[in-house]
């Protein structure tokens, strides 16, 4: 990464301070800001990663969250690789909506206060991991009428558009390049989010496969089999 900063949006005096002095140990200079406000005037590029709390004393971290979305965006509404850094919402809020609500926005991790400092930090390499392999990645792969490009972070089936969220397009891109090859429950969640599984809601998976399925349409989903009792392939049909 060219930059080593990371944003922390948290109003928390003392995990702020925790926090700092942690990401000071690996390396990294941490920008703090308290309040939505402040966190919406920073420059997206300016860091290569955000740490987010969601409640704000001035508003919703959901907001902020939103906006690099937007960000993400282009005009034809495919995601642009490198604009906008990778989210890690870091909050005390554990129910399931807001898990899935922070995926589905574009979140690529969800951490849920109180936290162990070098769980975080696993998942911040993680996070930070995943970002450089996909950048360093330019081919299309294809499955059937579907057709990835990592360059550009799309997908298309039959040359038509598919908007997918950023957890929607890293599980695709996973099947795609191991595709035929059967992927247990494990794996994927290790190969997404990069630890065993037990730090991540396991129906997280299930939800984001079902919507997945939705979005490729009837033809493309039925590539996606299910491995009762075990996890999924994804089958060429042209094999």
């Amino acid at each position: 990464m060219k930059t080593r900063r990371i944003l922390l949006i948290e109003d928390d005096d003392t995990i702020a301070y925790g926090l700092t002095q942690l990401l000071a140990d690996e390396g990294f200079e941490t920008i703090l800001v308290r309040f939505l406000k402040e966190a919406m005037e920073v420059e997206p590029g300016s860091f290569c990663l955000a740490l987010l709390d969601l409640g704000l004393p001035d508003g919703e971290g959901w907001d902020f969250l939103e906006r690099l979305c937007t960000v993400r965006t282009t005009e034809k509404g495919g995601l642009q690789k490198g604009f906008a850094p990778p989210v890690i919402i870091l909050t005390a809020r554990e129910d399931e909506a807001d898990i899935m609500r922070g995926l589905d926005m574009g979140a690529d991790d969800y951490v849920t206060k109180p936290f162990l400092p070098g769980v975080l930090l696993s998942r911040i390499r993680a996070v930070l991991r995943r970002q450089e392999r996909f950048s360093g990645e330019e081919e299309m792969i294809s499955c059937g009428k579907l057709v990835l490009d990592r360059q550009k972070t799309t997908v298309t089936a039959g040359g038509e558009r598919i908007e997918l969220t950023a957890g929607e397009f890293r599980l695709l891109f996973c099947f795609m390049e191991n595709k035929n090859r059967t992927l247990t429950r494990n794996a994927l969640l290790a190969r997404l989010w990069d630890n065993e599984g037990d730090f991540v809601n396991d129906n997280t998976l299930t939800v984001t496969v079902r919507r997945l399925r939705e979005k490729l349409g009837e033809e493309s989903r039925n590539l996606i089999k299910t491995v009762r009792g075990i996890g999924y392939r994804m089958e060429d049909c042209d094999d």
